[in-house]
């Protein structure tokens, strides 16, 4: 009697943890392993004019997770950050599942995601600062 296997379903997404390098993932696609990645209840987010989503924790602000990386508008201007930890994936409208970034949008949100961010509180306002690798390996080797 042959075994019947269910083959999972997998997804690769574009992980993004305040202060770590952006990288792409592979999880299941389900509803569960969604909020493991995110720590909690997720939301959908679709602040790009791309069929892509930000995949966040839906309380990121009110439970004060920390700031990860901001989303800007097409003049670089810093509309929103986004708390805690959050994937990015394809979400076209007819679909009725997240999908894989296709290769156009995966090297387009890496590039865009990649590097941390840190906020600053200044009189112009909220200013975010890109934390480069090198930047962050000296300080690293200083300590």
């Amino acid at each position: 009697m042959k075994e019947k296997t269910e083959k999972k379903d997998r997804l690769e997404v574009l992980y993004v943890r305040p202060n770590k390098t952006a990288e792409f993932v592979e999880i299941d696609n389900d509803l569960a392993s969604m909020q493991n990645l995110v720590d909690g209840y997720i939301e959908e987010y679709m602040p790009f004019d791309d069929e892509v989503a930000v995949i966040c924790n839906e309380e990121g602000k009110m439970k004060n997770l920390d700031l990860n990386r901001g989303i800007y508008d097409k003049n670089g201007k810093l509309l929103d950050i986004i708390c805690g930890s959050f994937f990015l994936c394809y979400a076209p409208i007819e679909s009725e599942k997240f999908l894989p970034l296709p290769a156009n949008l995966r090297a387009k949100y890496e590039k865009m995601f990649k590097e941390p961010e840190r906020f600053f509180l200044s009189e112009k306002g909220i200013i975010a600062e890109k934390i480069l690798e090198k930047k962050a390996k000296l300080v690293r080797e200083e300590r």
